[in-house]
């Protein structure tokens, strides 16, 4: 049989094949945004075998395991590593044309040599090959890294971690920068107010101001975005289902909406998006001191099957794309910032499809010629990081926008072999381009679409971000 990673994998003419190989293929990787374990490469991680190195943390996969009636007890249950696998392995030929399937074998074929289809027939000699490289220095978790040639990577970090872990990776000079996030959902995460609570006491405990009011909490988040600085942060997320903008602001009284939460007093839907927003406001105020980038990940519908959260908690596969309003209070958020000029860089990722114009557009609305490309259209997101999903936002981009401006890939992944998805970008792109070509829409001027491709790809973060 024809091995199916050819050097030109998803790419369709010549042009093509000449802008990956040539300005795309061996550029080192900015991944901006993801969730790998600053401990794993604080600690120099060696896996015992390819299940954990794969298959832990990985909901896409647990998700198609479960859609063909594979046992819990296989995917996130007590059965033993190479049964998992195992699993996993009769589970690959039915995942054709989902993601999972190009996935799987390129991160094979990139860290494991391994050329052969993953199969129930294949699983116990690819398992045992797999393992005796796991087990070498080769792929322990800074050289899985360094081999794949990412030369920064952005963890995502709650404003109370002490971010002891990456404090030692960069007293131990590793190659790799590795750099925090601020991911400060939980300060704003008011429908349970106990939990809210007991949140507030362990962020009062780290910042050394004790949050009993809100202007008590914004002077505690300031004063773990300013240690966040300090070791080197220079971006912000969010995950939200969308950004909120009231009509009337003196509908509420935010020190009465505080005040209720530290009695355990449920808020109203109007009072929770009320005190969301006037978070999010104080702390793009300070990204924009800081000249740091925010992101807004928006539209995830999270958690919806309660029996499987209450079994296995969050973050386990039960999540979906959401339906959610967008760009109204969106549009008003961002102004309200840019009108006293303190909106930081942007980014701005939907995982609604349907969104994609949405965001192409709104970019625009606030690029103000300070920075080049200040507010981005993010690359495709969670469902929609796959080839139809990431061709779709391109063009979008494209249409309604500076395609030429973007920032290109990110993993947002917990697996450290899922630097493949960077190629998988870069293939999708160069081949797009090449199309183009071939149709006679853009002329066949190598040296030009080169540079534009090597920009997206690499060069246009490295100037963006500035690490």
């Amino acid at each position: 049989m024809k091995k199916f990673i050819t050097e030109d994998f998803l790419l369709s003419n010549d042009f093509a094949k000449t802008l990956y190989h040539q300005y795309a293929k061996d550029l080192p990787i900015i991944d901006y945004h993801c969730h790998l374990s600053p401990q794993d490469i604080a600690n120099n991680r060696q896996f015992e075998n390819i299940t954990k190195v794969w298959l832990e943390g990985d909901h896409y996969k647990w998700r198609a395991m479960r859609a063909l009636g594979i046992d819990e007890k296989y995917i996130t249950g007590n059965g033993s590593d190479e049964d998992k696998f195992k699993q996993w392995a009769y589970a690959v030929p039915y995942t054709l044309r989902n993601p999972l399937y190009h996935w799987t074998h390129l991160e094979l074929k990139r860290y494991f040599g391994v050329d052969e289809l993953l199969t129930e027939d294949s699983a116990t000699s690819v398992y045992k090959k797999c393992n005796d490289i796991v087990a070498s220095p080769s792929h322990n978790t800074r050289n899985l890294l360094t081999n794949m040639k990412v030369e920064v990577v952005c963890t995502t970090d709650d404003p109370i971690d002490s971010l002891e872990h990456h404090q030692k990776i960069r007293k131990d000079k590793f190659t790799t920068t590795i750099l925090p996030t601020f991911r400060p959902d939980k300060a704003y995460a008011v429908e349970n107010p106990t939990t809210y609570i007991a949140y507030l006491e362990k962020l009062s405990a780290v910042s050394g101001i004790e949050v009993t009011s809100f202007d008590k909490l914004i002077a505690a988040l300031e004063n773990r975005v300013e240690f966040f600085h300090a070791q080197g942060c220079k971006l912000s997320d969010h995950g939200l289902e969308q950004l909120y903008f009231p009509e009337n602001k003196q509908a509420h009284n935010i020190s009465t909406l505080f005040g209720k939460l530290q009695k355990k007093e449920n808020l109203s839907t109007s009072e929770i998006q009320f005190f969301k927003y006037s978070v999010l406001i104080e702390l793009g105020r300070m990204y924009h001191k800081k000249n740091w980038t925010q992101q807004y990940h928006l539209g995830a519908l999270r958690n919806t099957n309660e029996r499987m959260l209450r079994i296995l908690g969050p973050d386990t596969g039960f999540d979906s794309i959401g339906d959610f309003s967008q760009s109204v209070a969106l549009s008003k958020f961002l102004n309200e910032l840019d009108s006293t000029n303190q909106l930081a860089k942007t980014i701005l990722y939907n995982l609604n499809p349907g969104d994609n114009e949405v965001m192409g557009t709104m970019i625009g609305n606030f690029n103000d010629g300070s920075t080049k490309g200040k507010i981005q259209f993010g690359s495709a997101w969670w469902f929609l990081d796959q080839k139809d999903g990431m061709e779709k936002q391109i063009n979008a981009l494209s249409n309604l926008g500076l395609l030429s401006c973007f920032i290109g890939m990110l993993t947002d992944s917990r697996s450290f072999l899922s630097y493949p998805r960077h190629e998988y970008f870069r293939r999708i792109l160069c081949n797009l381009i090449g199309k183009d070509v071939a149709n006679g829409e853009l002329p066949e001027d190598e040296k030009w679409l080169g540079k534009i491709v090597s920009d997206i790809c690499y060069y246009n973060a490295k100037n963006y971000f500035k690490f």
